[in-house]
């Protein structure tokens, strides 16, 4: 069995792992670790040989390879190695008054979107929710390091990974990041390729999170290309899991577009669009596609994802075009890929390269 990490563990377990220390130790560690958000070396609190105890015990599971910085200094991206030899990659994403960590849930990613990097480098294992939430730890610390500190208000499961794959564990992680680290619940947003076995068993889920689908198509002949597991969870049943999903917790959906050219950027695909958010009430959000080196075809032009929101908005979506941020160090969405080489995938042939 595979050694904890210090943030495996839950408040139930530290109980059970302090058994022998009095019971106020659980919460002064919880209340260093989570809301303090110190290192073990900082919890003078505890007693030295305690702590010695439990750096020996349970160690933390990330360990620092690179910290980039972008350009302007908004955004940082984190790679770490965890124990087995694995990577993955962390985004923190600085706003004036706030801050949002972009967080992974595997190294590596089975679902193989042909346009992401993380898709194209192949999946390597499932993270525990330990190596989950101290992404979250370790990203929030940095924050409060800045010149304002800023708070970290959001998290997005949006970094490595298929979070629905991973269920169990992305959930440990979600319900620990609500009750511990006190970030509400429609401040925490978990991304999905559309495994509809996950989608319901979040509906079931008391903590109503938000849910943001990477749609990219609005049919299942190109969908079936861009995302491959559309071929076993189809666009229509997607929706109905997503209007499900809606009933059960009153959040609206939000579907994610990458904008790439002449693949799915016409005002046809918009139209196509509008028909499957409107009965939803969904929220659209476009993402000029960021270059992958697996990956051999450019965004859409600006002209055309103008043209695209404008039409979405015509029909009456709410819609929002995402601020790209930390191109320059492969930050940006679809970019993550742990430093591993991509395996180039062809662009989908459907579409004409005629403008409408």
């Amino acid at each position: 069995m595979t050694q904890p990490s210090l943030y495996d563990l839950d408040r139930s377990d530290w109980g059970e792992f302090l058994s022998d220390e009095p019971k106020f130790r659980v919460d002064q560690i919880f209340n260093g670790l989570y809301h303090q958000g110190k290192e073990l070396d900082e919890l003078t609190s505890l007693p030295q040989t305690l702590r010695a105890r439990l750096k020996s015990e349970l160690p933390t599971a990330l360990q620092t390879v690179t910290q980039q910085v972008s350009d302007n200094g908004e955004t940082t991206k984190f790679l770490w190695q965890l124990s087995g030899g694995a990577r993955v990659e962390t985004v923190l994403m600085l706003y004036p008054d706030r801050a949002t960590v972009c967080i992974s849930s595997q190294a590596g990613c089975a679902m193989g979107c042909s346009f992401c990097a993380t898709g194209q480098a192949g999946f390597e294992r499932q993270l525990s929710a330990g190596e989950i939430i101290e992404q979250v730890v370790r990203a929030r610390r940095v924050a409060a390091e800045q010149q304002p500190p800023r708070r970290v208000s959001n998290i997005v499961f949006m970094g490595m990974g298929e979070p629905m794959a991973n269920f169990d564990n992305t959930w440990a992680a979600v319900q620990r990041i609500h009750d511990d680290m006190e970030i509400g619940a429609r401040h925490i947003t978990v991304s999905t390729v559309g495994l509809i076995p996950g989608i319901n068993r979040m509906a079931a889920e008391a903590l109503p999170v938000n849910l943001a689908v990477s749609l990219h198509a609005a049919d299942d002949e190109l969908r079936n290309e861009l995302v491959p597991i559309n071929r076993k969870y189809p666009l229509q049943d997607l929706m109905d899991a997503c209007a499900n999903y809606f009933a059960a917790t009153h959040r609206r959906v939000s579907f994610e577009w990458a904008m790439i050219h002449d693949v799915n950027d016409r005002i046809s695909d918009a139209q196509a669009l509008a028909g499957l958010a409107q009965p939803l009430r969904a929220h659209i959000n476009l993402i000029p596609l960021n270059p992958t080196p697996g990956y051999a075809v450019r965004g859409s032009s600006r002209n055309r994802v103008r043209a695209f929101r404008e039409e979405l908005e015509r029909l009456g979506i709410n819609v929002t075009v995402r601020d790209t941020r930390g191109t320059e160090i492969d930050a940006a969405c679809g970019q993550l890929r742990a430093g591993h080489e991509a395996t180039p995938v062809n662009r989908p042939q459907r579409r004409s390269p005629l403008a409408e």
